[in-house]
Parts: structure tokens; C-alpha cells; sequence
């Protein structure tokens, strides 16, 4: 099946909320337009970004139909499937893809805690309940377990096992891992201020949060960086390193959702068990968004 591009830039989009704290399917669909007429290449839904354990499944399938519906034939659409039991993962699974989703993302269980071969037969069930191309996605940060290059070895066999989020947060690990995986196999940062980096040893591009309100000038660095311009993508880093991390002061999508609001795009406050933005993290917001022209 490989190659699959689903473009440099991709953004884990939140999930945007009434005042009740019901879905807010209306700006779901606003969202999502905004996000790909602002530079993102492509969307990933109902992942950690988009408060995946917070959703009921039925609200991550009719989330997943809502987006496939208003930007599907402009974009790509990554659903993201993976929850931390095995056979809801499946079920969801085998739903997105009837829904006509374009890929399924897969997050290594949470709380379980699953020995490495244990996560290679979860994996590769869960792969051949779908046609489509399956990311990888491994945050041990948020999920207690941290996929090792080995096991993504083994799972890059997998012909509809194409790429990999990588979030640990460790450029060791993910040179390991680029060193074990197929050429045309894709891996994404999927940490904002670890993209360049990623890039710079042979991973393709990022699943962001911050390109909510930054994508066109992630690409620009990314563009830099593969065209060979390395002082150029530097120096772009370093301009985006306060949005970076102020977009993770707090639990994201904590801070993220406030950017938005920020900028007159609603989505919202989190759910419980987060919460909305505290002043303090809104006026750092404010600032850095400010001295970046994203917000005049």
C-alpha cells in the first residue's frame, strides 16, 4: 500500500463544545473549513487533541461523518480510531472506514499498560479490520507505554501500517526508529517543538497543535528544511519556539482551545476532568500570538 502522503502538515484537531459541554457539530464543521482554507494539509479527529477519552464512541463516529462531510473531498481526514480496548478499537475502526474516512489512527492503549508483543497483535488485528492506511500513534507521556523502535519494526511489515506519530519526545528513539522502518515508511513528529529536529534526521512532517493557528508557517519551516535551506528552517524554529510552547503550557487542548477563541474561532472550553484556560495562560497566549501577527 505504501506510499501514502497525506501532506507535511497535519492538524490534530480539537473537538468544539457548547456551553453545556454538548458536541458542537455546527462548529465542527466551521472548524474544520477553517483549518484546511488556513494551510493544514490534513485533519486528524477524536485523537488525544480532540479529547478522544471524553467522547462517547457514538460522538467520535458522528464527529468523524461531520468533518468527512464538509471538507472530505479537500482534504484528508484521519480518524482516529485507537481506544484502550481492544475490541471498541476494532468496532471504531471498521465504522470510520465505512464512513469513508482516509486513514485510521491508532494510539497505543492507555492505562493498560501492554508488553510490546502484546501491542504488535493489537496492532496488526486492528489493521486488518480496515482497507485503509493505518498511523501509528505512540505519546507513552499520556498512555503509559512507550512503543520501541523494535515493535514498530515488526508493525511496519504490515502492508496498510504506513506511518507513525511519534511523540516521545526522544530523538534517539525515533533515529532508532527511522533506521529499522521501510523508505517509504512516513513518521511525523508529533511534538510541535521537536518537528525540525524530526525532520532534520528523515521524518516527513508533524501532526500538530499549533498549525490551529500557525499552519502555513509550519510548512514554510518544513518546506526549508527539505529543500536543503537548514539556517533558513532555523531561524523559523526559533520564531515559532514561543508558540510552541505556550500552546503547552497546560494540558493540551487546554491552551489551544483559548488560541482559538483568541482569534474568533469558538470551540469552546474542555471538558472534565480539564478545564478551561486560567487568565495567566491566556495572556501568555495573547502575548506570543501577538508578537507573531496572529493576532493584529
Amino acid at each position: 500500500m505504501r506510499p501514502v502522503k497525506w501532506g507535511r502538515v497535519l492538524t490534530a484537531m480539537v473537538t468544539p463544545f457548547d456551553t453545556r459541554l454538548e458536541v458542537d457539530y455546527g462548529a465542527v464543521r466551521r472548524l474544520a473549513r477553517f483549518l484546511t482554507e488556513s494551510g493544514s494539509d490534513g485533519l486528524v479527529v477524536c485523537g488525544t487533541t480532540g479529547e478522544s477519552p471524553a467522547l462517547s464512541h457514538a460522538e467520535k463516529l458522528r464527529v468523524v461523518e461531520t468533518v468527512l462531510d464538509e471538507v472530505g473531498d479537500s482534504t484528508s481526514v484521519i480518524a482516529g480510531a485507537g481506544t484502550n480496548s481492544h475490541s471498541d478499537t476494532l468496532m471504531l475502526t471498521q465504522e470510520c472506514t465505512k464512513a469513508g474516512a482516509h486513514g485510521i489512527m491508532l494510539v497505543t492503549p492507555y492505562y493498560n499498560k501492554p508488553p510490546q508483543d502484546a501491542l504488535v497483535e493489537h496492532f496488526r488485528r486492528a489493521a486488518d479490520c480496515t482497507h485503509l492506511p493505518v498511523l501509528l500513534y505512540n505519546v507513552p507521556s499520556r498512555t503509559g507505554v512507550n512503543m520501541l523502535p523494535e515493535t514498530v519494526e515488526r508493525l511496519a511489515e504490515v502492508p496498510n501500517i504506513v506511518a507513525l506519530k511519534d511523540a516521545s519526545a526522544n530523538l534517539e528513539q525515533t533515529t532508532d526508529t527511522l533506521r529499522r522502518v521501510p523508505d517509504d515508511f512516513v513518521l511525523y513528529s508529533g511534538e510541535d517543538s521537536l518537528t525540525l529536529p524530526i525532520v532534520s534526521v528523515g521524518g516527513y512532517g508533524v501532526v500538530s497543535v499549533a498549525s490551529h493557528v500557525a499552519a502555513r508557517s509550519i510548512k514554510r519551516m518544513i518546506e526549508l528544511a527539505v529543500s536543503g535551506q537548514q539556517r533558513e528552517a532555523a531561524k523559523a524554529h526559533r520564531d515559532l519556539y514561543p508558540l510552541f510552547k505556550a500552546v503547552f503550557v497546560t494540558t493540551n487542548p487546554v491552551p489551544v482551545k483559548a488560541a482559538l477563541e483568541l482569534i474568533g474561532i469558538g470551540v469552546g472550553t474542555p471538558r472534565l476532568p480539564l478545564r478551561q484556560a486560567s487568565g495567566k495562560e491566556i495572556e501568555w497566549l495573547k502575548e506570543v500570538m501577538t508578537d507573531l501577527g496572529i493576532i493584529p
